[in-house]
């Protein structure tokens, strides 16, 4: 098949939805499907160049809704060459052009809401919330309702997103989503992160590797550190990540009144071998979100067989929970230090077995061939043209 992926930005520092769109595109190209993407970034913007899929960039387009007037005439002009269309993300104009363009054509468009239906952004953020229901109704609804099929990554995500608005309609599956297997040269990439870090090599380390945002629980995981690192001296944090400058400046010094700001090493945002080598150089991976849709570095580090400290507002946890790869607690102060503890008090015996429950729980659930397996699935299921195309 030929499928086209849209998506706002391939810009990495966006994080999971075009580190996924882009683990997807790979797995699908091994099993012999063509894929291409379609953002709206400015065509000459670095990471477009840097992109290592195919990418039509058609902006710049306007921040925030992001509309460029570049991609309804586009869609009219490639849709009909693609098998399908896959749409990543809500609120932005993507979703609204591919509606415009194709829910009465012959080309089939399906929805992948990354979580960005979860209610939790209507509780936190209410105002934003009453923007968004003005535009509901005759925008995201009906991109929805005319979806052939609306991609939830879980059972968790699917249910939240009912809770959002009283106006909802649309064909809900459950899919899966994952990551690819990383390079398992454990040694040699745990030692070119600690080449780039030197002084972590004799630490425990806890890593949190993902973007600096206030949802992410990034202000728990430091008080929470706070309260258990004077249990031992070796305990290092490690926050890897871009994020908003004020917001990163706000939480270390937090870090220096709390005491603690040289047991917490920023390294910024990590790619390649780099990112790898901090999931291998970590004893444990921390997450204590208040909304993760899905987690792609949750996955990241089950595949580095790294057991994980999650909230219960991260949407896998009860995969988690139930396979043994790892603790999971309320998104509260209590429940992170909790997390914490619950790690601090295993024993070396019981750290290996969470270290190979972790990886079983990523063979199990999140390999990406198998996300992609399913993404075909759907698409032939819900598209009779894909089929035929894909059996032709």
């Amino acid at each position: 098949m030929r499928l086209l992926h849209l998506i706002p930005s391939v810009d990495p520092r966006g994080g999971g939805p075009i580190e996924g769109v882009l683990r997807i595109h790979e797995a699908l190209a091994r099993m012999g499907h063509e894929g291409v993407l379609v953002s709206l970034d400015a065509p000459d913007a670095p990471f477009v160049r840097d992109c290592p899929a195919t990418v039509a960039a058609l902006g710049p387009a306007v921040a925030g809704y992001g509309y460029t007037p570049r991609l309804v005439p586009w869609l009219k002009e490639h849709a009909s060459t693609f098998d399908a269309v896959i749409v990543n993300g809500l609120w932005q104009y993507v979703g609204f052009a591919a509606w415009r363009v194709l829910h009465d054509s012959d080309t089939p468009y399906f929805v992948y809401s990354h979580g960005m239906l979860d209610p939790w952004f209507k509780h936190r953020y209410p105002l934003k919330h009453l923007k968004k229901w003005l535009y509901w109704p005759w925008g995201e609804y009906r991109v929805l309702r005319d979806a052939r099929a609306v991609l939830f990554t879980c059972e968790e995500e699917r249910l939240l997103a009912r809770q959002s608005f009283w106006l909802y309609r649309c064909r809900e599956v459950v899919g899966s989503y994952g990551t690819t297997v990383p390079v398992q040269d454990a040694q040699a990439l745990s030692a070119a992160f600690h080449a780039a870090f030197p002084g972590l090599e004799e630490k425990r380390l806890l890593l949190f590797l993902g973007r600096v945002h206030e949802k992410k629980g990034c202000d728990l995981l430091i008080e929470a550190f706070a309260r258990v690192a004077g249990q031992q001296p070796d305990l290092q944090l490690v926050i890897a990540g871009p994020g908003e400058e004020q917001l990163v400046s706000e939480l270390k010094r937090r870090a220096e009144a709390l005491g603690i700001a040289a047991r917490i090493s920023w390294t910024g945002m990590l790619t390649g071998d780099l990112k790898w080598g901090a999931f291998h150089a970590c004893e444990v991976f921390c997450l204590p979100s208040h909304q993760e849709n899905f987690g792609i570095a949750v996955a990241e580090a089950l595949a580095c067989s790294r057991p994980v400290l999650i909230s219960n507002k991260v949407n896998i946890w009860r995969e988690i929970e139930e396979d043994g790869g790892g603790f999971v607690e309320n998104d509260t102060l209590d429940g992170t230090v909790a997390l914490l503890q619950r790690w601090l008090a295993t024993s070396p015996a019981e750290l290996d077995a969470m270290q190979q429950a972790a990886l079983d729980c990523f063979d199990r659930r999140f390999q990406m061939d198998q996300v992609a397996q399913n993404l075909v699935r759907i698409v032939h299921e819900y598209s009779p043209r894909g089929v035929a195309h894909a059996t032709s």
